[in-house]
């Protein structure tokens, strides 16, 4: 079948191949290469996660290079999430998949080579551009081939592979890091062959039709905004280390920022085919997701980041122990996304999950600015399960809410507004907040030393706990223990506000046809309007 749809920038584009209602077994098919790298992002940042504190103390790096090692991968996804969906419009989505599972490769690689801690953040910055076309493409294919009254019947499997994911990830990277003859730069490397399975699964598998039309990609606009962004985050970051708060360092950044991002809204309301095409946020439903989705990645990857930071330093387990810890967060996140996904299946109604989501995340981050050096596993265990059954009830129905309220034309911008909001908010999240807990853990070290602390704070040296004598391991363990608690008070209101921002979206029924058949409908009646005009 060829026709000629309409985009939602008004061009007409070719429709190849047919859109046919896919049976179970071919979506699962077509689904097993997604998740098989879907699996590999998630293995990846697990497996660093838990690894970093042991990586930054090797390659003698400070507090700011571990919140930077992290914040490179985030901003790098977000920079290249919208040029990722506009690209989807113009090639092959397989084929992207695929060349962004190859820069992930080659990301890992390096990173797995790396011997200082500098090249170590250009390695996440490539492994952050691969991330950012699986965050943006895989969301987009299946919204083509699940309709979003089905889409949590498969909630469960893709609930499956992040449990695997997230779950295999820390305890392999402990055992790795815990291992003389394999080491840190393993769980870099551990990735590859898995990414190279998902890149031969997604080439037997995978078959869509393809919208091929003319598509001018606004590099100008991408560059403007994560230049803002990132003057911005560099300010947060070194303000009050390298410099003071009130310096013209930082007036030069903030006004760098400022005049950037106002020369990128400038930008995008005139280009033909913008990074963020403004026109989407006239959707009511669009705008308050993406909100909300920018307000859980800054308190979701802003305070969970340094949890393990947090069980290594302030509590002094290993890093084969602190993946283990981390376990009964990732279990309520899976359990909520399950069973959430199945019950809105089954009763179409979604929106008492975002509300529940938002109450509860708030709950979690409000509990766990209670902890401190002198916390019980069990303790922080029910906090952990409260914060990851609030972040799994919201984080994919915020986007199944939008997807099903845009036509099937703009479901990839929609997804990638969202998926870059979300990660624009992880990476000024983990910005923001991890230099409220380098100050902080200066602050407490100075106190505990009674004068300049000896290290650990946003500027310092993060500390080896193996070479201090006990009465300065007892400081540094207190300092991370209130830092850290900090970390997530700050990161409440911000999950409230998710919560406000979700009270206010509007629930309308799911639809019960994939992106594909809406999209063919959709050109037809097109098509048969621009005859009828022509007939008269």
């Amino acid at each position: 079948m060829t026709a000629a749809p309409t985009s939602e920038s008004g061009t007409a584009g070719a429709l190849e191949g047919a859109a046919p209602t896919m049976t179970r077994r071919h979506i699962l098919q077509a689904m097993s290469g997604l998740m098989a790298g879907m699996f590999v992002a998630i293995l990846a940042s697990t497996v660093v996660a838990n690894a970093l504190p042991r990586i930054i103390v090797d390659l003698h790096g400070s507090q700011s290079s571990y919140t930077w090692v992290v914040t490179a991968e985030l901003l790098a996804m977000t920079a290249t999430v919208p040029v990722w969906g506009k690209l989807s419009d113009l090639y092959d989505k397989k084929l992207l998949i695929q060349l962004s599972l190859g820069m992930f490769v080659v990301g890992s690689l390096v990173a797995g080579f790396s011997h200082s801690v500098a090249l170590l953040i250009v390695s996440r910055v490539l492994q952050g551009i691969g991330a950012g076309g699986l965050t943006a493409l895989a969301q987009v294919v299946m919204a083509a081939i699940i309709p979003p009254r089905e889409l949590g019947r498969y909630s469960g499997i893709f609930g499956a592979v992040f449990a695997v994911g997230t779950v295999a990830g820390p305890l392999i990277g402990g055992v790795l890091v815990d291992t003389s003859w394999l080491g840190w730069r393993w769980c870099f490397f551990i990735g590859v062959p898995f990414a190279l399975i998902a890149i031969v699964l997604l080439q037997l598998t995978l078959k869509l039709p393809t919208v091929r039309r003319e598509v001018k990609i606004d590099y100008l606009g991408a560059v403007l905004i994560m230049s803002g962004v990132s003057a911005l985050l560099l300010w947060v970051t070194l303000a009050g280390n390298n410099f003071d708060w009130a310096s013209w360092q930082t007036v030069a950044l903030v006004s760098a920022g400022v005049i950037l991002l106002g020369c990128a809204l400038v930008v995008e309301s005139r280009v033909q085919e913008p990074m963020i095409p403004l026109a989407i946020f006239r959707n009511r439903t669009v705008a308050l997701t993406t909100v909300a989705s920018m307000l859980v990645g800054v308190a979701m990857f802003g305070g969970t980041v340094f949890l393990s930071q947090y069980f290594q330093i302030s509590l002094g387990k290993t890093p084969t122990a602190a993946g283990l810890m981390s376990l009964p967060m990732i279990l309520g996140l899976m359990l909520s996304t399950t069973i959430a996904g199945q019950i809105i299946s089954a009763r179409g109604k979604w929106k008492g999950f975002l509300v529940a989501g938002g109450i509860i995340m708030t709950a979690g981050m409000g509990l766990l600015s209670t902890i401190s050096a002198d916390s019980s596993f069990g303790l922080l265990s029910v906090y952990m399960v409260v914060l990851g059954v609030g972040v799994g009830m919201l984080m994919q129905n915020l986007v199944l809410a939008a997807q099903n309220d845009v036509p099937a034309s703009e479901l990839g911008a929609a997804t990638s507004v969202l998926s870059f909001f979300r990660s624009l908010g992880g990476a000024i999240g983990t910005s923001a907040l991890g230099a409220v807990l380098g100050h902080r853990v200066a602050d407490e070290m100075e106190k505990g030393f009674g004068g300049a602390a000896a290290g650990g704070g946003g500027g310092h040296s993060v500390p080896d706990l193996s070479t201090l004598p006990e009465e300065a391991r007892h400081v540094v363990e207190q300092a991370y223990g209130v830092a850290t608690a900090d970390v997530f008070l700050v990161g409440a209101p911000f999950a409230f506000l998710a919560l406000i921002a979700v009270l206010f979206i509007k629930e309308k029924p799911l639809r019960t046809q994939s992106g594909m058949e809406r999209l063919a409908e959709e050109t037809a009646a097109a098509e048969a309007k621009s005859a009828a005009v022509v007939t008269h």
